[in-house]
């Protein structure tokens, strides 16, 4: 690191041959392999081999985003009547954290032992006042790879002081590997009969909407590229989608979030969560000038991000689930992302 601060690389390998490589810079997901329909692993993440590319390039590949992921609206938030003025990195908007979130710091962690398969644990100490947020925030992450292909992500917290913390992964996946350059022909499909339409800055600017009748409908599985070139202004102002939708929820458990299946590989990817929000990312702002690990020219779409999360600026819209943490409380956060393969 800039500062002579070591990052440190850990390795996750299950029975089945299937891998997950991590780092401490942002406990940062580099590289998943997971096997195919020919029997081979490829890699279905976006990862990097420097440290460099991480730091210089602003779009969270892998990375978990926080204290707050998503975006707050103008950089601020008032609660129990005190406004904190955060930092603004997205224009005059707070997103993923600020100018040093989460995804920014060296983490430390250490390897855990779990009776279904390999697992780490990434920790963090966020102090009072950090990009703005009040009290010091002890965060962990662990990622555990199960011996039946799931990534099994539990995130947890706790805080000195009232505070607000929304945390996530934030991969670029492409499940064709080397197959396909973009994934517009993945098939999607997300529990949700809602969405939040958003402004110009990407701030939700109304109640949620119904996704019937609109480019935003994956009840029912769909390619991601079938409307992602809709006039919709939704679509225009997003670049794509950069949406969240409002998943179905009928416990406060773990449930299936969504689906995606590429069909060249006939890799499946089920993600389950007990978030109330998924926003899809649908790689907008990758423009081909750079490439991954695998040497795969990262070109516009060349990735999906299914971000399991609270709603974006949440503590602005109280009518939203709430994203407040207290001290004495526990923050608590699952998402599993579970691979499987369709045979042709």
């Amino acid at each position: 690191m800039p500062d002579g601060g070591v990052v440190e690389g850990f390795t996750l390998a299950n029975q089945r041959g299937t891998r997950l490589a991590a780092i401490t810079l942002g406990a940062t997901i580099t590289s998943l392999r997971v096997r195919g329909r020919d029997g081979e692993c490829d890699d279905v993440v976006v990862g990097f081999d420097s440290v460099d590319t991480y730091l210089t390039r602003a779009q969270y590949f892998g990375a978990v985003a926080g204290r707050y992921a998503n975006r707050i609206a103008g950089g601020r938030f008032t609660l129990d009547g005190v406004e904190h003025r955060l930092s603004t990195n997205e224009g005059v908007h707070h997103l993923h954290g600020g100018v040093r979130g989460f995804d920014r710091r060296l983490w430390s962690a250490e390897p855990v032992r779990h009776r279904r398969g390999p697992a780490v644990r990434f920790r963090l100490t966020s102090p009072d006042g950090e990009e703005g947020y009040p009290g010091t925030l002890r965060a962990s992450v662990r990622y555990l790879l199960t011996h039946d292909d799931r990534l099994v992500i539990d995130y947890a917290a706790r805080t000195t002081k009232p505070t607000i913390v929304n945390l996530t992964q934030h991969a670029y996946f492409n499940l064709a590997g080397r197959r396909a350059a973009d994934v517009l022909g993945h098939e999607l499909s997300i529990e949700a009969d809602q969405y939040t339409p958003v402004d110009e800055g990407l701030i939700p600017e109304a109640a949620h909407a119904p996704v019937m009748g609109t480019p935003f409908d994956f009840r029912a599985p769909s390619p991601i590229g079938a409307r992602i070139a809709d006039p919709a202004p939704q679509l225009q102002r997003g670049g794509g989608y950069d949406h969240n939708f409002v998943l179905r929820r009928s416990t406060a458990g773990l449930e299936l979030a969504a689906r995606v299946h590429e069909p060249l590989s006939g890799r499946t990817l089920e993600v389950s969560t007990t978030e109330p929000g998924l926003q899809l990312y649908t790689g907008n702002h990758l423009d081909g000038t750079l490439a991954d690990a695998q040497g795969r020219s990262l070109v516009r779409h060349g990735g999906v991000c299914l971000e399991t999360q609270h709603f974006p600026d949440s503590p602005n819209r109280p009518e939203f689930p709430s994203t407040v943490l207290r001290p004495g409380g526990w923050y608590h956060s699952r998402t599993i992302f579970a691979f499987s393969v369709a045979e042709a």
